[in-house]
C-alpha cells in the first residue's frame, strides 16, 4: 500500500517562505513523476507543477515559477516545494501526489497516489 505524506506546512508572514516535504513509502519513487497541487477554500484543487522521475525536467503552472522551486531526492524518496516570497493568495492546503508515469507536463499532471495535505497560511 503506497502511502504518500505531506508535511512543513504552517503560518507565516507575508513576503516569508516554506518548504514542504513530501515522502513515499510502500512503493517506488524514483520511477515516477510527482507533483504538488493546492486547494484553496473555495476553490477546485490546481496544479502547482510537477517534476519528471530524473528530477531534472520540472514544470510549473505559470503564477507558480518565479516563486516556487520543486526538488526531489530519490534516495531519500522525497519531494519537496520551496515557497518564497510568499503571498496572502497562496494560502491553500498544499497536497502532494505520486503521478501515473515517468513524465509530466502542467497539462498531463494525472495523481495517481495522494497525501493528505498540509496547510499553508500566509498572512498579511
Amino acid at each position: 500500500q503506497v502511502q504518500v505524506m505531506e508535511s512543513g506546512g504552517g503560518s507565516v508572514q507575508a513576503g516569508g517562505s516554506l518548504r514542504l516535504s513530501c515522502t513515499v513509502s510502500g512503493g517506488y519513487f524514483a520511477d515516477y513523476a510527482m507533483a504538488w497541487f493546492l486547494q484553496c477554500p473555495v476553490d477546485e484543487r490546481e496544479g502547482v507543477g510537477c517534476i519528471m522521475w530524473n528530477g531534472i525536467t520540472k514544470y510549473y503552472e505559470d503564477s507558480m515559477k518565479a516563486r516556487f522551486i520543486i526538488s526531489r531526492d530519490n534516495a531519500e524518496k522525497t519531494l519537496y516545494l520551496q515557497m518564497n516570497s510568499l503571498e496572502h493568495e497562496d494560502t491553500a492546503i498544499y497536497y502532494c501526489a505520486r503521478l501515473n508515469s515517468m513524465y509530466c507536463s502542467t497539462g498531463s499532471m494525472t495523481g495517481a497516489d495522494w497525501g493528505q495535505g498540509t496547510q499553508v497560511t500566509v498572512a498579511s
